[in-house]
């Protein structure tokens, strides 16, 4: 089941590579059904929080009639940012799934782990490395490219 919904995150992640936006993608499930989709879209909307975590948990609020995602879990093909991160948390997802670290700038696991740290009041459980070759494949695929423009 892992397989298929980080599969989800990654067409997500393909819509971005497509509008050439950094291809991270992200999708909220509950009870088995994608409640939240996102992927990158701070170039074309303009704003730095436009990222897929932050999408998806937003569309997941709207669909859940609620901003308490306890039964939840979040796939993402990257490791989330520190605001990411902190959004995970405060937005009490359970279980937090991840393609590939980011060791420059992931605070789930890589630079620190805000979903895990104990001095919260929610804690995420994180499953780490979930088809890790194929989502680290797209970012490699896209700062290929961009390289390739320049």
């Amino acid at each position: 089941m892992e397989s298929y919904f980080m599969e989800a995150a990654l067409q997500e992640a393909q819509k971005a590579f497509e509008l050439k936006e950094v291809p991270i993608g992200a999708v909220v499930v509950k009870d088995g059904i994608i409640v939240g989709r996102g992927h990158n879209l701070r170039e074309t909307a303009k704003d730095p929080t436009a990222h897929a975590e932050m999408i998806a948990i937003q569309e997941a609020s709207k669909t859940l009639g609620g901003w308490r995602l306890m039964d939840c879990d979040l796939y993402v093909t990257i490791e989330p940012c520190p605001m990411c991160a902190g959004a995970i948390m405060l937005s009490r997802i359970k279980r937090l799934i991840i393609g590939a670290m980011d060791p420059k700038g992931g605070a789930a696991g890589s630079l620190l782990s805000i979903p895990e740290d104990e001095r919260f009041n929610h804690q995420t459980e994180i499953i780490r490395g979930v088809q890790e070759e194929a989502c680290s494949g797209i970012m490699k695929e896209f700062f290929r490219e961009l390289r390739k423009t320049k």
